[in-house]
């Protein structure tokens, strides 16, 4: 597994990531275990949680169990503030969340700490402050953002240089290749600012798998069960299916390579409930698409 940096942060990460959504909710210590060390064989080291995860802290205190002894093998980015309204990315309110944050992960640092969703109602500025505070202190290596707009980014980066605090390096949105709304300005504005751009979803909730069929009922257990695909999303599924295949290679392969492809995205994160999963998604990293290949799936 390729290492890269991840941009300005000083981190660096294995080019896929492991989500970590499903640790402490749909699976349990022995499953989230397993996962894990199929990751760890695999040569994943950048690992994403949140301490939403798992009904609440789940799946840090899983990972926290898990990783105790080994802490230095990994890197791990946890997220603050998912509910915007609640005073959750206030100063005070950061402080206890990176407490219970560390106290769950059993570390001493987080090496990459995320504002969850951005807060129209608390001035980035407040923000940005506390998350300086902890960068000083050595509790936070490094400070990101998910869900950001545009407008949202290059307000705090204009608010960091003002005030001289440490600015978000790294930005984490919904992305993959039938939801690609940040092509147009996120993307160009994380390229122009040095931050690092990570997505989520990439494989659009297992859409660009290649598990699901036109006119067959999702399968049972999965994100899309019992909910209707939209033909026009299954058209481009099926199209981007035959590119993969007339290059040699599958679905789930195109889906995680040319996300690793694009310039500006360092690490793919994407989720996995068994070992062989998150197997697939790290050997799918090894494919490198040329630019004009890139360009090829823009039509598609």
């Amino acid at each position: 597994m390729e290492l890269v940096d991840l941009g300005e942060s000083g981190l660096r990460v294995s080019r896929v990531g492991l989500g970590c959504n499903n640790f402490g909710g749909r699976l349990g210590l022995e499953e989230t275990h397993a996962v894990v060390d199929a990751a760890l064989e695999a040569g994943v080291t950048f690992f994403d949680t949140a301490e939403i995860y798992g009904n609440g802290g789940g799946s840090e205190r899983l990972l926290g169990e898990i990783f105790e002894g080994r802490r230095d093998e990994v890197v791990l980015a946890t997220k603050f503030a998912w509910e915007p309204g609640d005073g959750l990315a206030e100063p005070e309110a950061i402080h206890r969340s990176i407490e219970g944050s560390l106290e769950r992960l059993r570390t001493d640092h987080i090496d990459l700490y995320y504002l969850h969703r951005p807060d129209p109602e608390i001035p980035i500025g407040d923000t940005l402050g506390a998350l300086d505070e902890l960068v000083q202190a050595g509790k936070v290596r490094a400070i990101g953002c998910s869900n950001f707009s545009a407008e949202q980014l290059a307000e705090a980066d204009r608010v960091a240089r003002e005030q001289s605090t440490a600015p978000f390096t790294v930005l984490q949105n919904h992305y993959n290749l039938l939801r690609r709304d940040d092509d147009e300005d996120v993307l160009p504005l994380c390229r122009e600012l040095n931050v690092t751009y990570i997505p989520y979803f990439p494989l659009a909730s297992g859409l660009l798998t290649g598990k699901y069929r036109r006119g067959q009922p999702a399968p049972e257990g999965t994100r899309l069960a019992g909910r209707e695909i939209e033909e026009a999303q299954l058209d481009r599924v099926e199209a981007l299916a035959r590119f993969a295949e007339e290059q040699g290679h599958t679905l789930h392969e195109l889906a995680i390579a040319a996300l690793a492809s694009t310039s500006g995205i360092a690490s793919v994160v994407a989720g996995a409930t068994k070992p062989e999963q998150v197997q697939a998604n790290a050997a799918a990293a090894s494919w490198q698409l040329r630019q004009d290949e890139l360009d090829a799936l823009r039509v598609l």
